[in-house]
């Protein structure tokens, strides 16, 4: 398996000398959609906000678990629409939802509204699901830039990671200025805002009419697909497996700096530490795309060895692995989801990407599953050194694929040699 960009001597190339101007405002567009998504002063308080509410541990669970449920009820169906309709349509839509379901927190903070928000905010983000990485592809592709693709999710990543930073670092202020009720604002502007931004976006496909009858041709269409064509299926199952744990497991990295004995004061400060990790995976995503399979694995293995010893070594000098280990996991989910558009056509593009964010969304709720055991049973430390078991798997597999396919071609070359 190779993990490179589009061959030099492809149809498009002729045009890559025009793409940075054709797709200017794709990529500011995609910048700004991907700050305002993340500028969610929520973030890193909603957990407060739950338990001042008065809900116990298991209550919050079962909230992280209906919100994982409706992204993976909403995220393949979505990913059809996408095709089927505008897929900036649901670029706009998504926002709104999220919008409604942080509102409902603040102004009405009960277990019912909770419930009900996370439910409007698992669906507001499974319609961006799908739809944005396809809309991006489709558009850089018509300007002949598709090569660059890697580099710019990677960049609109970053942008996205940086916010949530931003986030983390106001939220303090703004809490102690105005409590949930300040923070809660912020958060729906911020997606007010990013619904306006999705406006936006260009988009020179046209939609197929068809209503219900288009979406599950839709539906169909990129399922034969993967079907048919083992890259593609390939390509669909690495996106979850170098996805799902990681994006699980943020969720549990305040736990994870709070056990190394630091005090409460000091544990967003060591979250900054590891995102920052994270943030720079992102930016590496654009030079590593040449990444061939052995490479790639190594990427792999050697975050899963970074996340094991940084959750077992119980320090906060520690956590730097862990942002070696993030920085790692990032930057092999871009260049997987590059992997992915290359290997499928625009008809089924947003289908088949939500099929992939179907398969995250079900590893995410293994994950929490698994990590709930184990942190109760031995700790968050050894409980984030046991999730890197899984990429060390993947990394085996994927050296094992890509030594096959080197002996594959070298007796390929042999047949060819003349006697």
């Amino acid at each position: 398996m190779t993990v490179s960009s589009s061959p030099s001597h492809s149809p498009s190339h002729g045009r890559a000398a025009a793409a940075p101007a054709g797709t200017r405002r794709l990529v500011r567009t995609l910048y700004a959609s991907a700050f305002c998504d993340e500028f969610v002063l929520l973030y890193p308080v909603y957990a407060l906000l739950f338990s001042d509410t008065g809900l116990s541990v298991g209550r919050q669970a079962s909230l992280f678990s209906l919100w994982s449920l409706t992204a993976v009820l909403l995220e393949v169906p979505s990913g059809a629409w996408a095709d089927a309709v505008s897929r900036r349509l649901l670029l706009i839509v998504g926002p709104l939802l999220t919008a409604a379901g942080f509102a409902l927190w603040v102004l009405a903070p009960s277990y019912g509204a909770f419930a009900l928000g996370f439910v409007l905010w698992g669906a507001g983000g499974a319609l961006g699901s799908g739809a944005r990485e396809a809309l991006v592809y489709d558009e850089l592709e018509r300007a002949g830039a598709e090569g660059r693709y890697a580099h710019v999710m990677g960049r609109a990543r970053a942008i996205g990671i940086a916010a949530t930073m931003s986030a983390m670092g106001l939220a303090g202020p703004v809490f102690a200025w105005g409590g949930y009720d300040a923070v809660g604002a912020a958060s729906v502007l911020a997606c007010l805002a990013a619904a306006a931004v999705a406006t936006r976006f260009p988009e020179h496909r046209t939609p197929t009419r068809g209503g219900g009858e288009r979406r599950a041709a839709s539906l169909r269409a990129g399922l034969a697909d993967a079907r048919a064509d083992r890259s593609v299926r390939g390509a669909l199952l690495l996106v979850p497996a170098v996805t799902a744990v990681w994006g699980a497991l943020d969720e549990y990295t305040p736990l994870l700096a709070r056990d190394t004995g630091v005090a409460v004061e000091t544990v967003p400060w060591l979250l900054l530490v590891i995102w920052a990790g994270a943030t720079s995976g992102s930016l590496l995503a654009g030079p590593a795309e040449r990444l061939t399979g052995n490479g790639f694995a190594a990427v792999l293995a050697g975050s899963a060895l970074a996340l094991a010893a940084g959750g077992l070594a119980g320090t906060p000098a520690a956590l730097v692995l862990v942002a070696l280990a993030f920085g790692g996991f990032q930057l092999a989910t871009v260049l997987a989801d590059a992997r992915l558009q290359r290997r499928i056509d625009d008809t089924g593009r947003a289908t088949l990407t939500s099929v992939a964010g179907l398969g995250t969304e079900l590893g995410n709720l293994t994950t929490y599953g698994v990590y709930a055991a184990a942190a109760t049973a031995w700790g968050h430390g050894s409980a984030f050194a046991l999730s890197a078991v899984p990429y060390l798997v993947t990394a085996l597999v994927l050296a094992g694929a890509a030594r096959t396919t080197a002996a594959a071609r070298a007796r390929g070359r042999q047949r060819r040699r003349p006697s």
